[in-house]
């Protein structure tokens, strides 16, 4: 616990994590310090004593998301020993399959950023997250002597999002397996 001011990290973390499905679950308008009470089941009033406005809350779900969004770091040593065309390949089937692992979350991704088209204050909060997120991304592709630099990344980013909406709403080929869909767009854009 935080002696400072009586905050618990854990309960924060458990508030924040539900916030997130119950996001990803009901989208914008179900997002309320009740519901979320409910959905990490604490004592009604709990959230807003934590979190007193929803600018606080959704301030507090931009940084837990994208801590569980992390990749393993396994799993990328396990991919930098591929070579750099089929590791750009891999690293963006991996993303995919990040994102569709838990769908939730993916959509409460979703939901932040359709959030932040729309409330100055949580694109205020968002955004340098994002911008920070796809600066890393260039800085690791280049790092990793991957093919394409900044426009490969950005076109990739574009690429992963896209097919995870796709998948996660009304697939436009229900057949198609959205990671393999990434592997072989990838593929052909950078062979």
């Amino acid at each position: 616990m935080d002696l400072r001011n009586g905050v618990s990290p854990e309960r924060r973390a458990q508030i924040t994590d539900a916030a997130l499905e119950v996001l990803g679950e009901n989208g914008s308008r179900g997002l309320t310090h009740r519901a979320v009470d409910r959905a990490a089941d604490v004592p009604t009033g709990t959230t807003a004593n934590y979190f007193p406005s929803r600018a606080e809350l959704l301030l507090a779900m931009v940084h837990r998301i994208f801590d569980r969004l992390s990749p393993e770091p396994d799993r990328v040593t396990q991919l930098a020993d591929l070579s750099p065309e089929q590791a750009t390949v891999e690293y963006a089937a991996y993303a995919t399959e990040r994102l569709l692992h838990d769908s939730t979350l993916a959509l409460a991704l979703i939901e932040l950023r359709l959030e932040a088209a729309r409330q100055p204050e949580v694109r205020h909060a968002l955004e340098p997250f994002l911008r920070q997120g796809f600066t890393d991304d260039v800085n690791f592709h280049d790092g990793q002597g991957l093919p394409g630099g900044r426009p490969a990344v950005l076109v990739t980013h574009h690429l992963v999002m896209g097919v995870v909406l796709d998948a996660l709403t009304i697939p436009l080929d229900p057949h198609q397996s959205p990671v393999d869909e990434v592997r072989q767009t990838v593929a052909a854009l950078f062979a």
